[in-house]
Formats: C-alpha cells, sequence, structure tokens
C-alpha cells in the first residue's frame, strides 16, 4: 500500500507542493474569507472547469450581505445562465462607505477579485461590476477609485454626486433609475433633465451633445426602458430609464450582459 500511494504521489504530484496551499473551498451560501472579511461566489452553470470566466462583482443592497446576492434570480439567475462567475463581497455592518475616496470598501473590493483569481481563472477583459441602490452608489465608488480594468459597470438605482472627481473610469458604464424611485431619488438635472443622472461620466469619458434617443424597449410586460447612449471619446455611457421606483428591474442585468457578451437576447 505505501508503495502504490509513493507510486501516485509521484505520477500526481500535490497542488499544495506545486503552487502552496490550495484555498479553501467555498461556494453558494459558503463564504470565501478573506483576511477578517469574506465574499461569495456563484458558478455559471455548466462550466467545464477550464474555460476562463467574465466576471460580475455586484455589491448589495443595504443591509444585505453576499448570500442574498448568489440566490437572487435577477442576478444570479442572469450570470449562471451567461458563462459569468458571480462575486458577492460583503460589506461591513450589512452596508458600503461610498461616501468619499477615503474608504477601505474599494481596496477589499479588488481584492476580492485577486482572491477568486486564485481559485478560478477569469478574463481580465471582462470585469463587469454592478450594485443595487446603496451597492449602486459603491459600484460607482470602485470605479471612480479602481476603474481602469473595469469593461463595464451595471448600476441599478444608486448614484455619487455628478461632481465628483474620479481619478479612473470603465470602458463602458450603464444606469438604470426609476422616475418615481422615493428611496435614492432620480436626480434630475436643471429644468427637469433626465440625462443627468449620468452627467459624471459624460464628463469624465468625453461625451458630447445631449446623446442619442435609442428609443424605448422592454423586458416583460412590467418593465420597459427609455434608453439614451452616447458614444464617447473615452468610453461609451447609457441610461436607461423607467416610470417606477425602487427596484432591480427584471430582465435588466440579464439584457446587459447579453449586449456586453454578444449573445441573442434572451429572458430570463
Amino acid at each position: 500500500m505505501r508503495l502504490f500511494l509513493l507510486c501516485l504521489a509521484l505520477l500526481f504530484p500535490s497542488q499544495t507542493l506545486a503552487t502552496g496551499p490550495a484555498p479553501e473551498p467555498c461556494r453558494d451560501a459558503i463564504p470565501c474569507p478573506l483576511g477578517d472579511r469574506s465574499y461569495h461566489v456563484k458558478e455559471p452553470d455548466d462550466w467545464d472547469g477550464v474555460t476562463p470566466l467574465p466576471v460580475l462583482l455586484h455589491f448589495h443592497g443595504w443591509m444585505r450581505q453576499g448570500t442574498l446576492i448568489v440566490n437572487h434570480g435577477r442576478i444570479s439567475g442572469a450570470t449562471r445562465r451567461r458563462g459569468v462567475l458571480l462575486l458577492a463581497p460583503n460589506g461591513a455592518g450589512k452596508t458600503w462607505d461610498f461616501w468619499t475616496r477615503q474608504t477601505d470598501d474599494v481596496a477589499f473590493a479588488a481584492a476580492v477579485i485577486e482572491d477568486a483569481a486564485k481559485r478560478y481563472p477569469i478574463d481580465r477583459d471582462r470585469i463587469f461590476v454592478s450594485g443595487y441602490s446603496y451597492g449602486s452608489a459603491m459600484a460607482w465608488r470602485y470605479a471612480c477609485e479602481n476603474g481602469n480594468g473595469v469593461a463595464a459597470v451595471l448600476a441599478v438605482s444608486g448614484t455619487l454626486d455628478q461632481f465628483e472627481d474620479c481619478p479612473q473610469a470603465p470602458t463602458e458604464f450603464r444606469h438604470v433609475h426609476g422616475l418615481k424611485d422615493t428611496v435614492l431619488r432620480f436626480p434630475f438635472g436643471p429644468d427637469g433633465q433626465t440625462t443627468w443622472p449620468v452627467k459624471l461620466w459624460r464628463d469624465r469619458l468625453g461625451c458630447d451633445g445631449p446623446g442619442q434617443d435609442a428609443g424605448n424597449w422592454s423586458v416583460t410586460d412590467h418593465d420597459s426602458f427609455a434608453r439614451t447612449t452616447w458614444d464617447c471619446t473615452g468610453g461609451r455611457v447609457l441610461l436607461d430609464v423607467h416610470a417606477r421606483g425602487h427596484f432591480i428591474p427584471r430582465g435588466w442585468i440579464a439584457r446587459q450582459l447579453d449586449e456586453l457578451l454578444g449573445l441573442p437576447p434572451s429572458y430570463p
């Protein structure tokens, strides 16, 4: 028996000897530890275990945690059907510090991506950042401070001050907001301007003009959007506006991923 085990060891050297200790197993409800904090991960359906994965880093809303995100039909339901690895960091105190640039949460979120890269082969050219409500504002903060490596931001119902000075920016910024949002109110501009919610990114990415009216589109009978787009010198900005309140619209994240990944639009 000892000879047999020795032969196995010679034929199949352990990962521990080759690359150092393997990360602790974690998935779904089992959090991945990272220092004194943690995050959750959801693998896509039918992944072959080898192909590099696009990543969606999603910041949860206020008083939530990543356990909700990896089970959320409008978030993980979209990623797992589209071959995207979902990363859901846990905010300290179940919230995020996005108010100023003096925040540890940007570094923590960046560390989540790097830790996940030790566990999975990730596609560095397709790192997407998302968030809802306070998590959306955190996604804005992350893009503002560490956005140069981000392919696109998918932000839902939460912004920063439109005059924030951002040293970095993602390649593409997509935002959705409801006109009747009473939690994080729709940031109307002068004279009721409805393109104001993305003024920061229009300025930062060098967008000229009022934008192109891309018309209305819908996912379900209950969720329809008026889209405005800007093709800018430094990237692209899209704004979807709907007539309802504060929530993650059905199919919105899924549709953004379809467009970004070049997939046929589908629901869910």
